[in-house]
């Protein structure tokens, strides 16, 4: 695990200054590591995980981004990382079982023809890597169990309304225009909060679009891995950033197939971190939390392996303990 802060290095542990929690892209195994995460930065907050201030997730942060705001216990949390889960969660675990680490064989068509069609016309609106997942066959996978986990859960604390707060955002794509969209915030489509995490997990090539309001949606982190740049107009101070598809400290390795995942790496980290010096800039301190050469090598290459993911919960429990007291070590000498 690494951590680095861009902005202030005075550190508010008590005072409530208003916080932001941004939980990243990652698939199943970057979800275990932000799990593992999670439990170390809890006590680094002035508030619980639950209840600050802005949550954004994307893709794999959108669901722990709604177990958080639906107020599943952490210790359910872990258990679902580790198969142990029961009732509502554990239902949504066997289901998650049937879920291969290889994506099922698509359907025989591009996956959005309106969105190759608006790249070609104006492909100064349309990012390079957003126009390619356009030309991605069309997936058939079904989020069978993320849509079951976040209506248990949703059900289970007994909310009125379709959705948590107006503070909670889920960020995915509309598949026809290639634009970002937050559920939840001012102005975004109307969405219940199943259908949003579902439709931020949809992987281009992997799994069905989501069709919310008869448009259709798919991974947010077809846009941006966590959409931290939004918070530059919000009020929020400090800001703590779980990035599993980054690496501000990478390891080498030697493997082609590693070095060519390590390369993507660092386009994304390079990308993640002009975010946050950009809300630096703005005077909020930034927290990025990355995985290290150790999560790394137990992540391996394929973040959609579930056969990975108790080993990289285990590791990131000891990873992110060791890297926030790090942290606070470095802050603390240069405040003496």
């Amino acid at each position: 695990m690494a951590a680095v802060v861009f902005g202030a290095d005075v550190v508010h542990r008590w005072s409530r200054r208003r916080t932001a929690l941004v939980l990243g892209a990652g698939g199943v195994v970057g979800a275990a590591w932000m799990t593992g995460a999670l439990a170390s930065l809890a006590d680094r907050l002035p508030c619980a995980l639950g209840d600050v201030d802005t949550v954004i997730g994307t893709s794999a942060g959108s669901v722990l981004a709604a177990a958080l705001r639906c107020r599943a216990p952490f210790e359910e949390m872990v258990a679902w990382q580790r198969g142990q889960a029961t009732g509502i969660l554990g239902e949504s675990l066997a289901l998650a079982a049937q879920d291969g680490p290889l994506p099922p064989l698509p359907r025989l068509r591009f996956g959005s023809v309106p969105l190759a069609r608006a790249a070609l016309l104006r492909p100064h609106r349309v990012p390079p890597w957003v126009a390619a997942s356009a030309w991605l066959p069309h997936g058939s996978g079904r989020h069978t169990a993320v849509g079951s986990l976040v209506t248990g859960l949703h059900q289970r604390v007994g909310r009125p309304t379709p959705w948590v707060d107006d503070h909670t955002w889920i960020a995915a794509v509309d598949y026809d225009t290639g634009q970002r969209v937050l559920f939840g915030q001012n102005g975004a489509p109307h969405a219940s909060l199943p259908e949003a995490v579902v439709a931020s997990c949809s992987i281009p090539g992997w799994y069905e679009p989501m069709v919310i309001g008869g448009r259709r949606y798919v991974d947010g982190g077809v846009r941006s891995m966590t959409s931290l740049d939004v918070l530059g107009g919000t009020d929020v101070h400090d800001v703590y950033v779980l990035a599993p598809m980054a690496s501000t400290h990478p390891d080498h390795p030697l493997q082609p197939h590693l070095r060519i995942e390590r390369r993507l790496r660092h386009v994304l980290t390079r990308a993640l971190v002009r975010q946050a010096r950009a809300l630096a800039a703005r005077g909020k301190r930034v927290v990025v939390l990355t995985p290290g050469p150790r999560d790394l090598a137990a992540m391996g290459v394929n973040l959609m392996d579930a056969r990975r993911r108790q080993a990289v919960l285990e590791l990131s429990f000891r990873t992110s303990a060791d890297a926030l007291d790090e942290l606070d070590g470095q802050t603390a000498s240069r405040a003496a």
